[in-house]
């Protein structure tokens, strides 16, 4: 910015006194006072606004870095997880082949059937969603607003109630040394 001392301010003033004069002076300064405002608020705009947009730059590089990550990240999972699969497919292809191979050699059941274990080992897709949906359905019963008349049939518990007020109702007539009656 321009460097303005003490005395260029004062030759300023003096110089504006003899030409605008001094009825209008104090107006004229007032106007001066409020552009030379205006334009630092301005300036300052103009420095935020390209401050966020450095940030925001800076934000949008940063999320381009962790998308890339998460997408590296995300294809070595689906890649291990491939390979899991093959592997244990293989073993299992395996082991089912050679089970069939000693019974058909031997002629006796050693394994039983073989479809009937597979399906009782590994569980297929339908019977994972729909132990999942169950599961949901499980959860989202116990956490949710529950009608009353179900808690009641199922034998949940609606109202509890403080140690002080259990004692009360369930106190015996005389039962306590020192306790109050009011006939």
């Amino acid at each position: 910015m321009i460097d303005l001392g003490l005395s260029k301010i004062a030759l300023i003033g003096v110089v504006a006194l003899v030409v605008i004069g001094p009825e209008k002076l104090p107006r004229v300064a007032r106007m001066a006072g409020t552009l030379y405002g205006r334009a630092q608020r301005y300036i300052n705009q103009v420095k935020s606004e390209v401050g966020r947009e450095m940030e925001l730059d800076e934000l949008r590089k940063m999320q381009k870095d962790v998308q890339e990550a998460a997408s590296d990240v995300s294809q070595s999972i689906h890649k291990s997880v491939t390979d899991t699969e093959n592997e244990i497919e293989g073993i299992w292809s395996g082991t089912n082949r050679s089970m069939a191979a000693l019974n058909e050699t031997d002629g006796s059941t050693h394994g039983g059937d073989n479809a009937s274990t597979t399906a009782h080992i590994v569980p297929t897709a339908a019977q994972l969603s729909v132990k999942n949906k169950l599961f949901r359905r499980k959860k989202l019963a116990r956490t949710s607003a529950v009608p009353t008349w179900f808690k009641h049939q199922n034998g949940r518990r609606t109202r509890v109630i403080s140690g002080a007020a259990r004692v009360a109702k369930y106190r015996q007539p005389g039962g306590v040394v020192g306790a109050r009656s009011f006939h």
